[in-house]
Parts: structure tokens; sequence; C-alpha cells
């Protein structure tokens, strides 16, 4: 299964589109692309209407805006009612607007483990002639996890989904603290440590693609029991 959603080629720069959804696994894709060498063309993001979603993050999508302005990269936002796979024509058309207004030759993902994910944009991008580049796929969760930290990538968790989480890990910040708490998570919760099965949803403050660093200046959170999602105001 890697060899099918391999990073497909890094061996000649590609001008490439950012399947974008402020968390830390596109935001770190979209850097490893940028230093390879690649350029990025634009951003694609959805926001989906369903909380429920199999294929789009959902808390705080909407603050991609600000995301993209700092930096300085031209973002293509698309509005979903998210209709289990209805929601991939949506997907399928912002694409085809990056490739057509921007001339994108690939889109990049931050898929770690989700073949649902993966292959759905595959087959699209193999539909419109274009690479499906996905460099985290298949990476080993800690080692993603310390190289956001490594990468001096600020980031802080707006979503929970799973016993035994709950509002207190909203706003956390991914740190080594962090991680070690999520391996002990994992070793008795069998919890994935980056939130690959939807344990998690994070959003990214500051790193090395941004001019500056987004501060939060307020945020309301939902939610009942173990699934909560964090609505941040930033700037």
């Amino acid at each position: 299964m890697r060899k099918v959603f391999e990073l497909c080629s890094f061996r000649f720069i590609m001008k490439l589109a950012v399947l974008f959804s402020g968390g830390k696994d596109s935001s770190l894709a979209a850097w490893i692309a940028k230093k390879e060498g690649h350029e990025l063309g634009c951003l694609v993001s959805i926001v989906s209407k369903n909380v429920e979603s199999y294929m789009f993050h959902i808390p705080s999508i909407d603050k991609v805006k600000i995301q993209a302005e700092v930096m300085g990269v031209p973002l293509i936002l698309r509005d979903s009612e998210g209709v289990k796979e209805l929601e991939l024509e949506d997907l399928e058309a912002a694409i085809l607007e990056a490739r057509d207004k921007f001339g994108v030759e690939g889109v990049v993902t931050g898929a770690v483990g989700s073949v649902y994910q993966a292959s759905r944009v595959k087959s699209i991008c193999d539909k419109l002639g274009l690479k499906s580049v996905n460099p985290l796929w298949q990476m080993d969760q800690i080692e993603l996890l310390r190289e956001l930290v490594k990468e001096k990538f600020k980031v802080i968790i707006v979503g929970v989904a799973a016993y035994p989480l709950d509002e207190s890990f909203l706003g956390r910040e991914i740190d080594d603290e962090y991680i070690n708490e999520t391996i002990k998570l994992r070793e008795k919760f069998e919890i994935n440590p980056a939130g690959e099965g939807g344990e998690f949803e994070s959003f990214v403050l500051d790193c090395p693609l941004f001019e500056r660093g987004l501060r939060v200046m307020g945020f309301e959170d939902f939610g009942e029991k173990n699934s909560w999602r964090r609505e941040l105001e930033v700037e």
C-alpha cells in the first residue's frame, strides 16, 4: 500500500496545490514539499457543513484565510454540504480550479494512514492529469509529532473525539510533554498519537511557512463528554 501513495515524485520540481486544513499534517506536508524545492501554487480548502465529514477537517476551518495570508499563498476556498462521496465533487471542482487558474501540476496532501482519503484524492488527481503527493504517508506518528517540534511548528489542539480525551485537551500545544502523554495514551487506550483516527484535530499558529505567527484572541468550545471542538479567533 505504501507504494501506491508514495510521495509520487520529488525527482523533479513541480508547482503544487496543497489540500489545506489549517492543521498540523497539511502544514507539515506543505513545508516538506517547499523544502524539497517545489513551488506552492495555491492552497485548497473545503468548508464542510457536516461535522462528521469523512474527508475534511472541521474545527476553525474558516481561519485558513488568515493562515493563507501569512503564508503569502493564494487560497481556493469552497463550501460543501459534506454528504459522503458527494463532497468529493466539491473537492474535484476546487482542484480543477487550482489546475486551471494557477497551473499546478500536482496536489500535496497531509494523508498519513487514511486509505479512504488518500485513494480518493489520488483518483481525482489521476482524472485531472495531476500528481498526488503524500510526503507523510505511513510516517511513524510519534516521529511526525517530533518533527513538528524540531521544525518549530506551534500547533494547538482544537478538537478531540475519543475516550478519555475531554475539554481539557483543547488549547494544548504539541510539545515534548504533550508527545510523551500521547505515547502513554496509545499504550493504555490505543489512541493514535497523531490523531490519525480522528481522535485529535489541530490548528497551526506558527510554522516556517508563515511570515509571522498568529495570536489567539478568543475562542468558543462546543461539545460534551469525550467529543469537543474549539472555534478560534486569531489575528
